[in-house]
């Protein structure tokens, strides 16, 4: 019963972003010189995933035999489980069923992306209401697809090992492979797409504003087209798979809270309830599905209308759907007969992810909008120089740590004691769980509204190059900045969620450690080893940082001297008189991006599996070693992700307050000098900080599927 409404509603989700693909590709695709600059970023796009995906299969493979094998030939059996051949074959599966859901979802989202600009670009003729519908709904096939897809996926393997008779409350545990190998997908997806697109831009900004002084977006830009291919590698391929991760971890680790806490309460539950304890993540995802649906469709603006408002109604509807889905799902599901009042407790829980998730998307546009004090006082301090610019930049960078950890630190409390209150014996880490399904509820929405984001981009590149009138254009650059805004605050949401998530799974990795029979009632930090690893962790949150940082460095060398290349290899191009080389640009940054995106993705899937066998086998403290770099490293991670998201926004929108006519306007020393500071920026908000937020909940994945190679 619970299962066939999980996976129908899922199927239904599956066929309204069907539908919404048909009513995006059923709209005018404009005039022949628009499709011609559309069709080379559809053609620039699918050729750099089809390479990622290669890459990204490849090693998915190595990784899925590798699993293998430790599960099979040495891992040490264990009471009360399946074969260690069953087991090991399993997790692998689950791991590659995981990272082909994610694949597939990431390049549906992107198919329909590439596809959505050009019929932006073309609606924006006519009306800025039908235009921003496009792109929310074209976004929506990707939100809807990915949150679907992650459900479907968790609930399909359920229901097979379910068929062949294993007990209920062991198969969370046989299919943790399946976030590990979302995680592990989107790593690479977020980490490629990020180099890629930053490595584009910074390259596409610094020879073109900078130095040849033409606008935005220019055609006599060579890397102007890898420039708008980089949008969406980036922000939907990207973001689609971290968002996919998160909800695929997340349902796992709440099945297995949900499995620890029916044990931890014998008698309370009838078997029934506790397939429904169990099965509860899935049902709530699914109520959040239906919601995010009613609030893409609820979505119009008027012309002269604001678009960021008609979208905060549209998420506003879908939080409030959300949290009723909820508050009914947890006395359906969370109501035992012993406990009457233990339901109630449980959605209190859900609406503080929800308000959690409110307040992150209130908070990131506090620090990167230019309407408040943080962006207003970068833009001001760029009349002195780059210099000011970037020390003003990075104290507000240094700033935005606060009000978000403020905001986890209540929510994880607050939820933990309201679940702790309920009655039932060790409810409180299941509070914490049902508080990340609550943040997690909207975010087909929020991914939606994440690709609007480079829709609106693209279609303001596609204007621009085709030269159409200035009006239209005006109209696009309003799409564009709500666009800018919207890619900010799903930022500010991934690292809310992620940050909530990686709590959810620490908890679960602990639950997991004392089913094998090593219960870790506390992770002691006074142990010199257990200190080490926490340090660890925490230094390696720095270290990935600054290899993909320094990955957009290389790959934006070869863009800009192949840019300067072409300027003096052909004079025509900056006259306007001949075309440039856009397919060369773009495959330059390609191969650059895919090379670069390795070291970082292998350092973050190689370190904790290192540290846990090597303090195993030689201070035979693995288990707790690893689950101090896991505390501490998600501790450094969330800080670091928020300094770098936020700062790299609030850089970004500095430079657009000048574009408005603020201190000199475009061309003066003042914007000139806040270019500089927004390419500062592009790697920390787009390359380093996503990849942080898939970096937390790595190291939780991994260490859930590997736990029993550590005890």
């Amino acid at each position: 019963m619970l299962m066939v409404l999980v996976l129908g509603l899922s199927v239904l989700a599956l066929a309204v972003a069907w539908g919404l693909r048909g009513y995006v590709l059923r709209q005018d695709n404009g005039t022949p010189d628009m499709r011609k600059i559309s069709d080379a970023i559809q053609e620039g796009a699918e050729a750099f995933l089809r390479r990622q995906y290669r890459t990204i299969g490849t090693l998915s493979i190595a990784l899925g035999v590798v699993i293998y094998v430790l599960y099979a030939f040495f891992r040490k059996p264990h009471a009360d489980e399946p074969a260690a051949a069953t087991l090991a074959l399993t997790t692998t599966l689950s791991f590659i069923f995981g990272a082909l859901c994610s694949g597939v979802a990431g390049i549906v989202g992107m198919y329909v992306a590439v596809r959505s600009n050009i019929r932006t670009a073309s609606a924006a003729r006519s009306s800025l209401n039908k235009a921003l519908q496009i792109a929310l709904r074209g976004g929506a096939v990707s939100g809807l697809f990915v949150v679907a897809m992650s459900l479907f996926g968790v609930g399909l393997l359920y229901t097979i090992l379910e068929a062949l008779h294993f007990e209920p409350t062991k198969i969370p545990l046989m299919i943790v492979g399946y976030g590990f190998g979302a995680s592990f997908v989107a790593l690479f997806a977020q980490l490629g797409g990020g180099i890629y697109t930053k490595a584009a831009d910074v390259g596409a900004d610094l020879v073109g504003k900078v130095e040849a002084g033409i606008p935005e977006d220019d055609p006599r830009n060579p890397a102007v087209i890898a420039d708008l291919v980089g949008d969406n590698v980036g922000d939907c391929a990207g973001r689609g798979a971290d968002l996919f991760e998160s909800t695929a971890a997340e349902n796992i680790g709440a099945m297995i809270l949900g499995s620890g806490l029916a044990l931890a309460n014998p008698g309370v539950f009838t078997p029934a309830q506790v397939v429904g304890l169990m099965l509860f993540p899935l049902v709530a995802r699914a109520f959040g599905l239906v919601a995010s649906i009613i609030g893409v469709l609820l979505v119009k603006a008027r012309e002269d209308e604001d678009p960021m408002h008609a979208l905060n109604r549209g998420y506003m509807w879908t939080a409030v759907l959300a949290a009723i889905g909820f508050a009914g799902g947890t006395y359906w599901l969370l109501n035992p007969t012993a406990f009457p009042d233990a339901w109630w407790h449980f959605a209190l829980c859900g609406v503080i992810g929800i308000a959690t998730s409110i307040a992150f998307v209130y908070i990131t546009q506090y620090y990167t909008e230019y309407r408040y004090r943080p962006v207003k006082t970068i833009a001001a301090a760029s009349v002195t120089g780059p210099a000011t610019n970037i020390i003003a930049g990075f104290a507000v960078a240094l700033e935005c740590t606060a009000l978000p950890t403020f905001t986890i630190s209540a929510a994880i409390i607050a939820s933990y004691k309201l679940g702790a209150s309920s009655g039932l014996a060790h409810a409180g880490l299941f509070g914490t769980a049902v508080a990340t399904m609550g943040m997690l509820g909207t975010a087909a929405y929020i991914l939606a509204m994440d690709t609007f984001g480079p829709i609106t981009d693209n279609a303001g590149g596609i204007i621009e190059m085709s030269h159409q009138p200035e009006d239209i254009r005006r109209r696009t650059d309003r799409l564009d900045a709500v666009g800018n805004t919207t890619k900010a605050l799903t930022k500010g949401y991934a690292i809310g969620s992620a940050a909530l998530a990686a709590f959810l799974l620490f908890s679960a990795f602990l639950d997991e450690v004392a089913a094998l029979g090593s219960p870790l009632a506390a992770v002691d930090i006074s142990k010199p080893e257990v200190f080490v690893g926490g340090l660890l962790g925490a230094m390696l949150v720095f270290w990935f940082s600054a290899l993909a940082i320094s990955a957009v460095t290389k790959a934006a060398v070869s863009v800009i001297q192949e840019v300067r290349r072409q300027f003096q290899a052909d004079p025509g191009i900056l006259k306007g008189t001949s075309r440039p080389d856009y397919g060369r640009a773009v495959d330059i940054v390609t191969v650059g991006a895919l090379k670069a995106m390795v070291a970082p993705g292998l350092l973050a899937v190689g370190m904790p599996i290192a540290v846990g066998l090597v303090f195993k086998v030689f201070f035979h403290v693995g288990a707790e070693t690893v689950a101090s770099f896991l505390m501490v490293g998600t501790i450094a991670g969330i800080l670091m992700a928020t300094l770098l998201n936020n700062g790299g926004g609030a850089w970004d929108n500095a430079k657009k307050f000048i574009e408005t006519g603020e201190y000199g306007g475009k061309g003066s020393p003042t914007h000139k000098a806040a270019v500089v500071g927004d390419t500062v920026g592009d790697p920390f908000k787009d390359t380093a900080g996503p990849s942080l937020h898939v970096l937390i909940k790595l190291l939780s994945t991994v260490t859930l599927v590997l736990a029993p190679l550590f005890v």
